[in-house]
């Protein structure tokens, strides 16, 4: 199996739990403190596992590309919108409805690299893409 798809699925798996732990764990809190304590222990995470490997002694890589570290500053704001809106529809809304909405994003995610990356995609692709979005809506709006 190839390495993309191992991390694929995994990817997966872990965005799955993201959504499952956060929706036992925000009953007493309130979406914005849900969001602010998986970011503090995101970071912390990932801070632990970058000097394990080494890589603060590439730090200087931030100023001298600075249109990456720009692009990656607004990733973090977009994600951090991202699970503050999830926190709180999964607040209020069904978790099995709230997840394949959030999973949308992957029809937009293909639509914008068809756009702003050029890449190509085959038949086969875009009647996935199309599946995908009806399966979210015929899901979330069942």
């Amino acid at each position: 199996m190839a390495q993309w798809l191992i991390f694929s699925l995994l990817a997966a798996v872990s965005a799955s739990l993201v959504t499952i732990l956060t929706k036992l764990g925000i009953n007493h809190l309130t979406p914005s403190l849900a969001t602010s304590v998986r970011a503090v222990m995101m970071a912390m995470f990932l801070v632990m596992v970058s000097a394990s490997r080494g890589d603060f002694q590439h730090l200087k890589e931030l100023v001298t590309y600075k249109r990456d570290f720009v692009f990656l500053v607004g990733a973090g704001i977009c994600g951090a919108l991202s699970w503050l809106f999830l926190n709180i529809a999964l607040k209020t809304g069904k978790t099995w409805q709230v997840a394949p909405i959030d999973k949308l994003s992957v029809v937009i995610t293909v639509a914008v690299s068809l756009l702003v990356f050029q890449e190509e995609i085959t038949l086969k692709g875009i009647i996935g893409v199309v599946l995908i979005a009806a399966g979210t809506l015929f899901v979330a709006l069942s």
